[in-house]
C-alpha cells in the first residue's frame, strides 16, 4: 500500500504550502497568547484568538502583501484546513443534548434559530448585501457565531472578504451585546434563570455567553450554557441544509439537488458522521474535547489565513451596512428572546 503513495508529490506539496502555513500559524501563535493573557486578566477573551487571528491577517496584507511563495499556503490554510476543522468540530456535538433539554426549550430554540435565519438574510438583501453574506450574518447570529460562520462558508461559495466581513464585524459588535444585556434584569425584572435563557438565545458566542451570564450568577451561566449548546447543536442540520439548496451560481441563484452524494460537501458528511460517533458515544467525552481545541486552533489558522489573502478594501466597502444589519438582528434577537420566556413561561 505504501509503495502507491507517490511520496515526491507529497513532500513537492507540503514545501509548497509549509512558508504560507507557517505565516498564518504564527499569527495564530500571537493571538492565542494575546487570548490567553485576556483570559488571565479578565476571565474571558473580549476578543477570542479566532477574531483576533483574522485580524492580524488582514493587517498584515494591508500592510505587507505577501509574497508569491506565501500563496500555495495561505490558500490551503483558508480551505482545506478549514474543512478539516469543520470535520473535527463534529466530535464534540452529543447531539443526545437536545433530547435531555426538553420540548418546551428546545421549541424555543428552534423558533429563535429559524426566525433569526429568515429575518437575517431578508434584512441582509434589503441592506444591499450578498445573498451569501446576508446568509453568513444570519448563521452566525443565530447559531454559534464565529464557528457557523467558518462552517457554512464553504457550502454556500462564500467569497473571502464576504467571510472577513461577516466574522469581524459580527465579533466587534457582539462585545457590546455582552457589555449591555444585564440591563434587561433590572429593566424587565428578569429572574436570574429567565435570564439564563435569553443570554443563551441572544448572544452570538459561547464564550460570550459566559461573559454575559456568569457575573449576574452561576445558575444564569449554567442555564445560559445549556440553551446556548442546544442552539450550536443545530448547526449540523443548518449546515447540510444550506448544502442542499445551495448549488454553484451568482448571489441571486439557489437551488436544489437531490443526490446526497453530490450536493453534501465531504467535510459536512464527515461533521455528521463524527457527530453520530460521538452521540453514540464511540468517541468518549475526553476525545471528542481534544478534536474540539484541535479544531478551534485549525479554524483559528484557517481565519488568518482568510485574512491575509483577503484585500481589506473590499470588506470597508460593506462595512457600514453589514454593521448596519447586525445591530438591527441583535435587536430583533433580545425582542424575540423576551417574547419567547413570556409567551412560553419560561425560567
Amino acid at each position: 500500500m505504501i509503495g502507491f503513495v507517490n511520496w515526491p508529490a507529497i513532500a513537492s506539496r507540503a514545501r509548497a504550502v509549509a512558508p504560507g502555513l507557517g505565516l498564518a500559524a504564527l499569527l495564530t501563535v500571537i493571538a492565542l497568547v494575546i487570548g490567553e493573557v485576556q483570559e488571565r486578566f479578565l476571565d474571558y477573551a473580549v476578543l477570542e484568538p479566532l477574531v483576533l487571528a483574522l485580524l492580524f491577517g488582514l493587517a498584515v496584507r494591508a500592510l505587507w502583501p505577501p509574497r508569491e511563495v506565501f500563496v500555495p499556503g495561505i490558500g490551503f490554510a483558508a480551505k482545506q484546513l478549514l474543512e478539516f476543522a469543520i470535520v473535527l468540530l463534529g466530535a464534540s456535538l452529543n447531539l443526545a443534548a437536545i433530547v435531555d433539554a426538553g420540548f418546551q426549550l428546545l421549541a424555543a430554540v428552534v423558533i429563535s434559530v429559524s426566525v433569526t435565519l429568515v429575518a437575517g438574510v431578508a434584512l441582509g438583501r434589503l441592506a444591499g448585501l450578498s445573498t451569501r453574506l446576508s446568509i453568513l450574518i444570519a448563521v452566525g447570529n443565530a447559531i454559534c457565531g464565529n464557528s457557523a460562520i467558518a462552517a457554512v462558508a464553504p457550502v454556500i461559495r462564500a467569497k473571502k472578504q464576504e467571510i472577513a466581513s461577516a466574522i469581524a464585524l459580527t465579533a466587534v459588535l457582539g462585545i457590546g451585546v455582552v457589555l449591555t444585556l444585564p440591563a434587561l434584569i433590572s429593566l424587565f425584572e428578569l429572574s436570574d434563570e429567565r435570564y439564563g435563557v435569553i443570554a443563551g438565545l441572544t448572544v452570538y458566542a459561547v464564550p460570550q455567553v459566559l461573559a454575559a451570564t456568569i457575573p449576574v450568577s452561576a445558575e444564569a451561566g449554567q442555564v445560559a450554557s445549556l440553551v446556548k449548546l442546544t442552539r450550536v447543536l443545530l448547526l449540523g442540520p443548518v449546515v447540510a441544509l444550506f448544502a442542499w439548496i445551495y448549488r454553484k451560481g451568482d448571489d441571486e441563484q439557489a437551488t436544489t439537488r437531490l443526490s446526497i452524494g453530490k450536493f453534501l460537501p465531504w467535510f459536512v458528511i464527515g461533521f455528521v458522521a463524527l457527530a453520530l460517533l460521538r452521540t453514540s458515544s464511540i468517541i468518549p467525552e475526553g476525545l471528542g474535547n481534544i478534536a474540539k481545541d484541535v479544531s478551534r486552533i485549525l479554524t483559528s489558522v484557517a481565519m488568518a489565513g482568510l485574512g491575509l489573502s483577503v484585500d481589506l478594501r473590499s470588506v470597508r466597502s460593506s462595512g457600514p451596512r453589514v454593521a448596519l444589519v447586525v445591530i438591527a438582528l441583535t435587536i430583533l434577537l433580545v425582542t424575540m428572546a423576551l417574547t419567547i420566556v413570556t409567551v412560553m413561561d419560561i425560567g
